[in-house]
């Protein structure tokens, strides 16, 4: 979710001059960049960075479905989970996953009730781990590709299988005494999982 940030008024010149500036500069790599003039139609070349390498391809190159046939090898318990989350994640999750707003929702929390999938009636309800994921698979997928911001795929194996044990058990979802690799992961059953089902048309949903 995109979220509109606040800035003193008094600085708004100074952001439009520094954005020209950065204009002027990209303007003028593009007319410093060697080669010859592109065809019509054809794509510029600015003459900026450089091709990714099959290495760097490969770091990227990962993905981890529902079942999780994709995992990694590799374990981590939830008391190691819950140290790298305080040195790892929680300068922007808070210390327990509680969020920090307003960039950052809660990580943690169960539906107060128990019972029901309220989200569609009522947008306020924050959508977190505990009550809104279908798979734990793809949380283990998206910390190890996404987290943390600034240094998303920096965690090994170990570590994102850690931090995922921690996150599952501060939701009430495993115990705390848990370590985790990938038939265990695999094995974890996420409250809301039978709130889904799998959109099986050819091509997806058809949006108008």
């Amino acid at each position: 979710m995109r979220r509109t940030i606040e800035r003193p008024r008094g600085r708004r010149r100074t952001a439009v001059a520094l954005a020209t500036a950065a204009l002027a500069i990209l303007g003028s790599l593009v007319a410093c960049s060697g080669g010859d003039s592109p065809a019509a139609g054809a794509p510029a070349r600015y003459g900026i960075g450089r091709a990714a390498t099959d290495a760097e391809v490969s770091r990227w190159n990962h993905d981890i479905g529902p079942g999780g046939a994709e995992l990694p090898p590799g374990r981590g318990s939830v008391a190691q989970g819950s140290a790298l989350f305080q040195v790892k994640c929680a300068v922007c999750h808070g210390k327990i996953g509680e969020g920090m707003a307003p960039a950052f929702p809660a990580l943690i929390g169960r539906d107060p009730k128990g019972e029901g999938f309220a989200f569609a009636s009522d947008p306020k309800i924050v959508r977190t781990i505990g009550n809104y994921w279908p798979h734990a698979t793809s949380l283990f997928d998206y910390v190890k590709r996404a987290m943390p911001q600034l240094a998303p795929g920096s965690l090994s194996d170990d570590e994102v299988y850690a931090v995922t044990a921690y996150l599952l058990a501060a939701n009430r979802i495993i115990p705390d005494s848990t370590t985790l690799d990938a038939a265990g992961l695999r094995r974890v059953r996420m409250p809301a999982r039978d709130r889904f089902v799998p959109d099986t048309r050819r091509g997806g949903a058809d949006v108008k």
